[in-house]
Order: C-alpha cells, then sequence, then structure tokens
C-alpha cells in the first residue's frame, strides 16, 4: 500500500519535471546566455566533449545582462504594465458577465442544466482562430455592428472599434468567459437553498441574502475563474494582434517579436522568465495566505 501511495505522488512530480521545470531551466539557461549569429542563436552552447574544464567554461559565460536589458529599455516594462492592466479589467468585465450566467444556470430547473452547460462550452468546437477571425468581421468599419448601429440610428457614422483595446477586451471577454462560469457554476450548484431562506427568516431581503450568503459562499469559485482568466489574458498573443493592430502593446506579442522577427532568443527568453515570475509569485503568496486561514481555524 506504501508503494502504491509512493507511486501515486511520483506520478504527478515527474510529469511537472518533465513538462515544467525541464523547460523552464532550458529556457533560463537561454536567458543567460548572449546573442550569436549563428545555429541555435545564443552562446555559449554546452558541449560534454571538453569535460569538467568546458563545463566551468560554459557557467562562467552566463550572465544576467539580458534581465538587466529589460529594466533599462521603456518598452519592456510598459509591455509588462500594459498585459497586466488589460488582464486585470478583461478578468472584471468576464466575471460581472459571468456571475450572473452561473447564477442562472446554477438557479435553472434541472433538467435545462445540462443543456446550458452544453450552450458555454459549444464555442470550444469551433476553431478558436475562427471565433477571432469572426469578430474581426463583426467590429470593422464594415462590419455587422456597425450596420446594426447605423440601420437602428445610433450612430452616423461607423465607429472604429477594431484595432483598439476596446476589440481587445471583447475578445479576451468572449474567448475566456467559459472559464470564469463554469467554476463559478460548479461552487454555487452545490449551494444550500436552505441557507438563503434561512437568512429571508432573519430579516434579509434577496438582496441582502445575496451579498451575505450566495457571494461569500461562490468565494472558491470566483477565485479559481479569475486565475483561469487571468493568467492566459496576461501572456495572450493572437487576440491582441487580431483585434488590436500595432497599437495595442503587450507582452505576449513582444516576446513573439523577440523570437522571431529580432531573432534575440535570449532576451525573449529573459521576457518569459519574468513573465512566469509574475503569475507564479502571486499563486504562491496566494496559496500560502490560504492555508494559513485553514490552519487558524482550524
Amino acid at each position: 500500500m506504501n508503494l502504491q501511495r509512493r507511486f501515486l505522488i511520483a506520478v504527478p512530480y515527474a510529469w511537472l519535471l518533465l513538462l515544467f521545470f525541464v523547460p523552464f531551466v532550458i529556457v533560463l539557461k537561454i536567458a543567460l546566455s548572449n546573442i550569436a549569429l549563428a545555429i541555435p542563436p545564443y552562446e555559449p552552447t554546452l558541449s560534454w566533449s571538453e569535460g569538467w574544464s568546458g563545463l566551468v567554461a560554459f557557467f562562467r559565460q552566463l550572465d544576467f545582462d539580458n534581465f538587466v536589458f529589460l529594466t533599462q529599455d521603456s518598452l519592456y516594462w510598459k509591455a509588462y504594465l500594459s498585459s497586466l492592466q488589460i488582464a486585470f479589467f478583461s478578468t472584471l468585465l468576464t466575471l460581472l458577465v459571468g456571475f450572473p450566467v452561473a447564477l442562472g444556470m446554477a438557479n435553472a430547473p434541472e433538467r435545462w442544466r445540462p443543456m446550458l452547460m452544453l450552450m458555454i462550452i459549444l464555442p470550444f468546437w469551433t476553431s478558436f482562430l475562427i471565433r477571432i477571425y469572426s469578430w474581426m468581421g463583426i467590429l470593422n468599419q464594415e462590419g455587422l455592428l456597425n450596420q446594426l448601429l447605423l440601420w437602428v440610428g445610433v450612430i452616423d457614422d461607423p465607429l472604429k472599434m477594431i484595432n483598439t483595446n476596446f476589440a481587445v477586451y471583447i475578445g479576451i471577454v468572449y474567448t475566456y468567459l467559459p472559464f470564469m462560469v463554469l467554476p463559478i457554476y460548479a461552487t454555487l450548484e452545490k449551494l444550500n437553498p436552505a441557507l438563503l431562506e434561512a437568512a429571508q427568516d432573519l430579516g434579509c431581503n434577496r438582496t441582502q441574502s445575496f451579498w451575505l450568503v450566495t457571494v461569500p459562499l461562490s468565494k472558491p469559485g470566483v477565485i479559481a475563474g479569475c486565475f483561469l482568466v487571468f493568467i492566459p489574458a496576461l501572456g495572450e498573443f493572437v487576440i491582441p494582434s487580431l483585434l488590436g493592430g500595432s497599437q495595442t502593446l503587450m507582452i505576449g506579442k513582444v516576446l513573439w517579436e523577440e523570437f522571431f522577427s529580432n531573432r534575440d532568443w535570449p532576451v525573449a527568453s529573459a521576457v518569459a522568465i519574468v513573465l512566469l515570475l509574475i503569475l507564479i509569485i502571486p499563486i504562491i503568496l496566494f496559496q500560502r495566505n490560504e492555508q494559513k486561514q485553514r490552519e487558524a481555524e482550524a
């Protein structure tokens, strides 16, 4: 039995080792290298044929110059701040849209819930790129949305919506809405209706019982949904490239340009390492805070 437990524990750790830690070490090594006009486009490279002296010389050539360069060029920290801003407000907008949807699904009759769940996950059956390209057709100046507003008489001239941050927010909210709805729905579905009835018996109206009972008990789903939206939105590349255009500055676009346009793999790897730290450190701090709260309650 003890051997089985060790095996079950070893499987996820082996998975993390192969698919996270090893690639992280490789990217970190490239980030500590220097750009070179060669294949691969960085130096130094490790050669085991030179023995111990070659290994020592290899590590001596590694440095943190690329990380220092990120702090000196305003493009990178502006891209990080812009990405954090867009990811934060996109997550907030997704929460404002997704919470009522999840609440409506949880309060719907049980026979309708599978169909509502299917409607939420149905967009995943279509290619991600096709869905983004469809929004390009909807938001451009000759698109469906402008034509509808002109026909209704709300506007006199077509609005410029494509190649703006507005289009980026629309694309992110639309794309990641299921990642917000599903965790919140899973939490609200388990909510005991008797708690709401008890709150109303104690003098709370529906609004008060919602804020005092439903919202606090939905906290785990809200936190999970916010993480599932914020993390991929921070490093998003396709949506700002297609809907935001050249004026939208996000770190995912900078990362792609450094890798493929400038062919500066060391700087691009440094950008990726910093982005990973921005994502991992808050998650670790949050988990430690949650663990301390559970220990205090116990």
